[in-house]
């Protein structure tokens, strides 16, 4: 079974290359299953049930989320409503924090697939431990199903591949978010889990992770806020391919996708 897991949505240009190359990829490679880390979607900066709703029919199947999860409180309207809406699972308990961190969801022909959505902790905030709650929720899932994706939004490199080595053999797939920029290291472990590091972003790579370049340039210079705007021009839909299979649960093949938009998108 092939899985396509979608890098960091960011904004209108983000979701017009999901628009435009999502179905292509889909009838081309004989994708089955599609997920998507949207927690940059809304305007460079969050998910509302507008835009999930958009990116669903688009064809995306489930939706990831990071640390700017609670960025559009609106997102609070779909949250606990719509179980292929997931934040991540870590994010710390006991406060009457809306929404669910995991899910098993049906493919074409019944396959069960579980999606388990972790945030790292390093350079980034005190949520719970993304190991002790990731360990629980596999042992919970595989109840279910084998086949189990995990996308990691976490900031260091060295986390996300502890990740990936603490989970071995466990899940079919870890996959990092967060950072922006795609790594060059997918691989299959000798136990059977895919890892890339970082899937890098869907949105415009001419750009500052996905925002202009000149406020941000202009930010670290003065040491001043400014206000983040999705960039134009370069618009890739980037992510992982993951081959699985149904029975064990083992990543077969993995390869890592970037696929440009044919025609450049204007500024927001």
């Amino acid at each position: 079974m092939k899985i396509l897991f979608i890098g960091d949505i960011v904004g209108s240009p983000g979701r017009q290359a999901v628009r435009a190359l999502l179905p292509g990829l889909v009838e081309s490679r004989s994708i089955e299953f599609v997920i998507a880390n949207a927690e940059n979607a809304a305007g460079g900066k969050g998910l509302t049930p507008a835009v999930a709703r958009e990116l669903f029919d688009y064809g995306i199947h489930v939706l990831t989320n990071g640390n700017h999860v609670w960025k559009n409180k609106e997102v609070i309207q779909i949250i606990d409503k719509d179980d292929r809406v997931l934040r991540p699972a870590n994010w710390p308990q006991g406060v009457g924090v809306p929404g669910r961190g995991s899910g098993v969801y049906a493919a074409a022909g019944g396959t069960k697939i579980a999606v388990l959505n972790l945030i790292g902790r390093v350079f980034m905030h005190p949520y719970d431990c993304p190991f002790r709650v990731g360990r629980a929720e596999v042992e919970r899932l595989k109840r279910e199903t084998p086949i189990i994706l995990v996308d990691f939004h976490a900031e260091a490199t060295s986390e996300k591949v502890a990740m990936g080595w603490y989970l071995d053999g466990e899940v079919s797939a870890v996959i990092g978010t967060h950072t922006h920029i795609p790594t060059a290291d997918e691989r299959i472990s000798k136990q059977g889990t895919a890892l890339q590091t970082d899937t890098g972003m869907t949105g415009p790579y001419e750009s500052v992770i996905g925002v202009r370049i000149e406020p941000v340039i202009e930010a670290m210079i003065k040491m001043m806020p400014v206000k983040h705007v999705p960039a134009g021009g370069d618009i890739r839909l980037c992510g992982l391919l993951v081959d699985v299979d149904i029975v064990t649960g083992r990543a077969r093949e993995v390869e890592r996708v970037s696929v440009k938009m044919k025609e450049e998108v204007s500024k927001e």
